[in-house]
């Protein structure tokens, strides 16, 4: 434990308890315990966050891949004429009845 031995962990509880007390070592235990978990908690939704954060990176990054349509220029079709004004007989008379 933090590399602190036995004896070295028992002097340092002895102090303790001398110069803080038997009625109020407890409570600071107590205390110092809701600490770090409180801290640990912390921690831990921090991680959970950024794992998340980051998996919806990838998420919105492979569906802009996916969604993003590429260009293709008219010489490379092999067709250069445009058709997108034909229009059908019957198209044409009903945008003249609108």
């Amino acid at each position: 434990m933090f590399g602190l031995g036995a004896g070295e962990i028992f002097l340092i509880l002895a102090f303790a308890l001398i110069f803080i007390g038997p009625k109020k070592l407890p409570e600071l235990a107590r205390s110092l315990g809701k600490g770090i978990r409180e801290f640990q908690n912390a921690k831990d939704e921090l991680i959970d966050q950024v794992k998340y954060a980051d998996h919806d990176n990838e998420n919105d990054k492979s569906a802009k891949n996916i969604a993003a349509p590429t260009p293709i220029d008219a010489k490379d079709a092999g067709d250069t004429e445009d058709h997108h004004h034909d229009i059908s007989p019957e198209s044409k008379s009903e945008k003249s009845d609108a």
